[in-house]
């Protein structure tokens, strides 16, 4: 069984490494700036220590006021997991950056997030519906949809 990392473990080294990036810490998740979503999750991909190779899943969850993207991320090595989140606080066009190029399992995962919820993943490299058809008005899983 996979033993959930406390943020406070991890969040020192992130204030050090990437100061003003981190919003806000949680008892096992790390609210990050999504303009640095990607250099902290290469980081703890990487990072000696971390090693947080394996992306779990990847969802979003909308807020009315923001969108929040969250990373389940899990260190093979170490046994260790620690959840990952990012927002956007547009409701016009919410994005956030693409984990594609990090973890390739993110392709399906955030392909099925910007079909339902509308959310674009900058850097994606096929970012088209997956689900719904091209021209379908609106996103499913916002909370302001109406159909």
């Amino acid at each position: 069984m996979t033993v959930a990392i406390s943020a406070k473990e991890i969040i020192s080294q992130l204030n050090t490494k990437f100061p003003g990036a981190i919003e806000e810490a949680g008892a096992d998740s790390v609210l990050v700036k999504s303009d640095s979503l990607l250099a902290v999750a290469e980081y703890l991909k990487t990072a000696e220590g971390f090693k947080f190779e394996y992306l779990n899943y990847i969802t979003a969850v909308d807020y009315y006021s923001y969108f929040e993207v969250v990373y389940q991320i899990t260190s093979l090595e170490s046994n260790r997991s620690v959840v990952l989140k990012a927002r956007s606080y547009t409701r016009d066009n919410p994005t956030v950056p693409s984990v594609t190029g990090l973890w390739q399992g993110a392709d399906f995962q955030e392909r099925e997030i910007y079909d339902l919820m509308g959310i674009t993943f900058e850097g994606h490299p096929n970012l088209k519906r997956i689900f719904l058809w091209d021209g379908f008005p609106g996103y499913p899983l916002r909370k302001d949809f109406n159909q």
